[in-house]
């Protein structure tokens, strides 16, 4: 009997009336709670709650969830009746967060939409449907950490942070030090200065100069975020500042002419006075787009504050677009992606991505306790130590000042410099290519990343040895002839096979040219040569025996936040070919946001690899003296023509493969991007996928890194005519596969 009792009941449940979907939306705006939080409680995915509130076409739940959710409503609805009044003044949290708050020296409010949230693991949300329903105690648990809030004071405000941190977001940060998220984009509005947090929440900033501004975040905003490897250092606050802010601090909405040359403000202008009459000092770059603003630490505790200044060019459009134009509360969604899933910015993306290695592999540690029970700074084993070294001759830059004894306008050769660069090459089209339709381009995802793990690197200064068995696990540069490997008939696997060695680039060089003697190559490249079955015997190498995968945590973390945030754009990195495809398919216009976002996570790779070989920025500089970046112990140009090296000769194994299983030959390729010349406009239409399975070893499509996407697609007679015009048959297509748009000859810069 008590088996149909409980029958009965479940169908009762599965009836169990609901309010419209605007009240719904309504009474959880109300609680402060979040998609992720209730869809977390409910144990459904996210997008199912956004369905269930949808003003358009709202969906239904059913069976043991609709009753768990029908209990939470009527809870709130007593809680916020429909015709309740909000009070104008400060009002307490909600019951179950006044225990435990208690109202802080600087006011607070939260955005009155949905408010990005302190996500929860992806995992979290991906529980069966059918497990048993939770009651609103449950939901209200998983609610964001109390604090004291109120209603905005300020009717015609912004709606806020409309759309929620993404559901990858790493979990919310739970030191009490940073429980107001790693950063502030901080606004006026009439005539109050407000911070708009991560997670929707704005603080009332009282602090009415930038050094009353500084104070005011070191000791009351709550701001940072926790070190990313146990010997490394919290971030500091960041704080962004929009023009009416720097109106209000006395600062210039834009720099002049002058001043965008030097990169900064002149000591004598009166914001620079007083922060030095309140002892903050700024470091060596000053006061400019990327200002810290600090006091010696004593002890372990730091005192300072990074401000972002987007009117100053602080957020470059070619890798944030259009985010120093975003309202406030929607910038601050945009960085505090960023930041919970890279690190919190610490300048350019270049900066961040270099600074990001430092912070993964800090330079020293805390020693065991000495006799006398203290501790004290050693080198971090894995990490490039706190000290620079110099790189080996042939890995100097020209203008270096180990090469100040050269005859001045001496052009060293490939025997005399290592050029490992990227690919930009490209060839006439055969006859039977120009009988096919299309030319389809595809390009590597996050190509120098993936060339990046696993990539045993240096660690410590070269040693030079003469006439050295090469070793493909030893990293360094080595002096070896490779103009005997005929790409006619090379390895592929373990297998010998037959290409037409005329339709290939070299792999060794970056135009694709074959190797006329002795150059330098970096081991990927001279294992690459070994690799295709042919010996090689290196005449002198620069190898570095202290070595080891010192980018392997940077790797996987700007991987994870590359997926995560496209996961969220609704690509996966499970879905079949076409489906991806159909995935990528205008995937920015889904959530311009976070596009913005995946731009800035993959300029973070390439600038951060840059930075490993910083060149002089003007500073009076002349070659042979050196430069600034020459004293950090990350200026490594051994480590950047590894990764380079690697990602080159990882690109031209999968067109050897391609080549010997279907005969087809790339018709130019740019760094990361080749072009196929083929019968439709899919990279379907050449790639060889059978009952779905990818080519072993070949290209293969999908989100991962070192997979491949579209890039785009034009016509065969575009290429012909945009050759022709310039007069230029080898005019690199690759460069305007994605739009056709051809503005002048290629000159290969």
């Amino acid at each position: 009997m008590s088996e149909l009792f409980d029958a009965v009941d479940a169908l009762v449940a599965s009836r169990s009336s609901l309010p419209s979907a605007e009240e719904r939306k309504r009474l959880r705006v109300a609680h402060g709670l979040t998609l992720d939080e209730v869809a977390a409680a409910l144990k459904v995915r996210r997008a199912t709650v956004s369905g269930w509130e949808s003003a358009k076409k709202p969906t239904e739940p059913r069976g043991p969830e609709r009753e768990a959710y029908a209990r939470l409503l009527r809870q709130l609805a007593e809680l916020y009746p429909a015709d309740a009044v909000v009070p104008a003044q400060d009002t307490a949290a909600p019951a179950q967060a006044t225990a435990t708050a208690a109202p802080g020296p600087t006011g607070s409010r939260t955005l009155p939409a949905d408010p990005a949230p302190a996500a929860a693991d992806m995992a979290a949300t991906e529980y069966a449907r059918t497990s048993p329903a939770p009651d609103a105690s449950a939901v209200a648990a998983a609610s964001r950490p109390a604090r004291t809030t109120r209603p905005s004071s300020t009717p015609s405000r912004r709606p806020g942070a409309k759309k929620g941190a993404p559901a990858g977001t790493p979990a919310a940060v739970t030191d009490p030090r940073f429980e107001n998220g790693p950063l502030a984009v901080v606004d006026v509005e009439g005539g109050q200065a407000l911070a708009y947090c991560t997670g929707g929440l704005v603080l009332d900033v009282p602090a009415k100069s930038i050094p009353a501004l500084v104070d005011w975040t070191l000791k009351e905003a709550k701001l940072g975020q926790p070190k990313l490897s146990g010997p490394g250092k919290d971030a500091d606050p960041l704080l962004v500042l929009t023009e009416a802010a720097l109106k209000r601090y006395g600062l210039p909405a834009t720099l002049t002419e002058e001043e965008r040359l030097a990169g900064r403000l002149p000591d004598s202008h009166k914001v620079i006075r007083q922060l030095a009459r309140a002892e903050w000092k700024l470091t060596k770059r000053g006061f400019g787009p990327w200002a810290r603003i600090y006091r010696p630490a004593t002890g372990s505790e730091r005192a300072c504050v990074q401000l972002c200044i987007p009117s100053w060019n602080a957020l470059d459009t070619r890798h944030w677009a259009e985010a120093g134009q975003l309202p406030p509360a929607e910038l601050a969604r945009v960085l505090g992606v960023y930041a919970s899933r890279v690190m919190t910015p610490r300048g350019s993306t270049a900066v961040t991505g270099l600074e990001l290695m430092t912070a993964l592999h800090p330079p020293t540690r805390a020693s065991e306790p000495d006799a006398k029970g203290k501790r004290h700074s050693e080198h971090n084993p894995g990490s490039l130590g706190k000290d620079p070294v110099d790189c080996a001759p042939c890995e100097a830059p020209d203008g270096h000042p180990l090469l100040k004894d050269l005859p001045r306008f001496h052009i060293r050769g490939p025997a005399e410099k290592l050029f490992e660069e990227a690919y930009d090459w490209a060839r006439p089209m055969t006859d039977d290519e120009c009988t096919l339709r299309h030319l389809v381009g595809i390009d590597v995802n996050m190509a120098f990343a993936a060339g990046a793990n696993g990539l045993p690197v240096g660690l410590g200064a070269p040693t030079h040895v003469t006439n050295p068995v090469f070793d493909p696990k030893l990293p360094g540069s080595w002096l070896v002839d490779l103009s005997h490997v005929d790409l006619s008939k090379v390895k592929a696997g373990k297998e010998w096979v037959e290409l037409d060695g005329t339709l290939l680039p070299s792999p060794f060089t970056p135009k694709g040219e074959r190797p006329e003697g002795p150059a330098w190559y970096a081991t990927p490249t001279v294992a690459y040569a070994v690799e295709l079955g042919y010996e090689v015997h290196p005449v002198e190498a620069y190898v570095r025996y202290d070595n080891g995968r010192y980018l392997d945590g940077w790797y996987n973390r700007l991987r994870d936040a590359y997926l995560a945030t496209m996961a969220d754009l609704g690509v996966g990195a499970d879905l079949a070919p076409a489906d991806f495809l159909a995935a990528m398919d205008g995937y920015r216009s889904r959530d311009p946001e976070l596009a913005i976002v995946v731009s800035a996570i993959k300029a973070t790779v390439k600038g951060g690899l840059g930075k490993l070989r910083e060149r002089p920025r003007g500073e009076g500089w002349r070659p042979g003296e050196p430069w600034r970046a020459l004293s950090r112990p990350t200026w490594r140009p051994d480590i950047r023509a590894a990764v380079i090296s690697r990602t080159r000769v990882n690109l031209h194994r999968k067109i050897v493969k391609h080549a010997a299983f279907t005969g087809q030959y790339p018709v130019a390729i740019l760094s990361d991007c080749v072009v196929y010349a083929a019968g439709g406009t899919s990279p379907l239409d050449f790639l060889p996928y059978r009952d779905g399975k990818p080519l072993p070893g070949g290209f293969r499509l999908g989100i991962n890194p070192g997979l491949v996407k579209h890039e785009g697609t034009q016509s065969v007679l575009w290429g012909e005519e945009v050759r022709e015009r310039f007069d230029a048959p080898e005019l690199n297509l690759a460069r305007y596969i994605k739009d056709g748009t051809v503005t002048d000859v290629d000159n290969g810069e």
